[in-house]
């Protein structure tokens, strides 16, 4: 009799778990506002850094020929036409769009090296130290952010006539850095407590691990997602509030270029020239929904109860 051939279960194999990180990047490519977020955001740093090879003008460059000419105008060689002063519209959003981007990045460093060191030691050693630390960060929630930040740059102002326009800039670092670290601090101050009561950490602790290796090799790794996320979105909210200061007078000064600036400059000619006005305006918006959509998209693709 011929033997019966012996049937083999047919074995799946099992996909291939991706790690994290891949996770949440394959969930950021498959999300087009993301993509469309994150194209606009590296255009334009690009174009930012690499200002003078898109533009034939400095930033305060004045064009006695050319006052107020739109971009149609023959006898002008300025893309997007002039302002009031003669200045070329496109270096001016230009060199703006680097104002805004430099002072955001200066401005978000100095939020995160003061909020997570303050929000991890009041998270990590809690007691008197965290009530001593959060009633700090109430004082500050206690003051709307934006009139905070234009009462000190009024205040540092006024006691500084004599100082050169570059210090404009110090004045925004100081601030708006000071107005922007509660919220990062409040946040890592809530995940660092979450996360001080895991197993590992304990077991950290029961071993005689010091506290600071503790902080950054085991709570810091940990809270990176969330800190992310949560400069992503205040990188909007500086680019806004530096425009608000340099629209009302208090933020750049003079040559150097600003969005904010150049609205207000352009109000007196919105309907002669309403370019002037659009142009810096329509560009704003779009750099602060830009990083808007990509810190809500980066939120969810980090956000572990969404993974699959």
């Amino acid at each position: 009799m011929a033997a019966i051939p012996e049937i083999q279960p047919a074995v799946q194999a099992a996909p291939k778990s991706l790690s994290p990180g891949a996770e949440a990047w394959r969930r950021l490519r498959r999300n087009p506002v993301a993509v469309i977020s994150g194209l606009f955001i590296v255009v334009l740093v690009l174009v930012a850094i690499c200002a003078p090879l898109f533009t034939h003008y400095a930033y305060d460059f004045l064009d006695t020929k050319n006052y107020n000419s739109l971009p149609a105008n023959p006898d002008s060689h300025h893309i997007l036409g002039t302002d009031g002063l003669g200045e070329d519209v496109l270096s001016r959003l230009l060199y703006g769009a680097r104002v805004s981007l430099g002072v955001s990045l200066v401005v978000v460093i100095v939020e995160v090296l003061v909020g997570v060191t303050l929000g991890l030691t009041a998270g990590f050693y809690g007691g008197k130290t965290d009530v001593a630390l959060m009633r700090l960060t109430d004082v500050m929630f206690a003051f709307p952010d934006i009139l905070l930040a234009i009462m000190l740059s009024a205040i540092v102002r006024s006691g500084s006539q004599a100082l050169p326009p570059w210090s404009s800039f110090l004045v925004l670092f100081f601030a708006l850095g000071i107005v922007g670290w509660p919220g990062l601090a409040r946040l890592v101050r809530g995940q660092a407590l979450a996360l001080r009561e895991k197993e590992y950490i304990e077991a950290a602790r029961a071993i005689g691990v010091k506290n600071h290796h503790i902080i950054f090799r085991h709570l810091l790794p940990n809270l990176l997602s969330p800190i992310i996320v949560q400069v992503t979105q205040d990188i909007a909210g500086v680019i806004l509030a530096e425009a608000t200061l340099s629209f009302l007078g208090l933020g750049v000064q003079p040559p150097y270029p600003s969005w904010g600036r150049m609205i207000e400059d352009a109000l007196v000619y919105k309907e002669t020239h309403p370019l002037l006005l659009l142009a810096p305006g329509l560009l704003l918006a779009l750099t602060v929904m830009a990083f808007n959509f990509f810190g809500d998209a980066l939120r969810d693709a980090l956000d572990p109860r969404l993974r699959e």
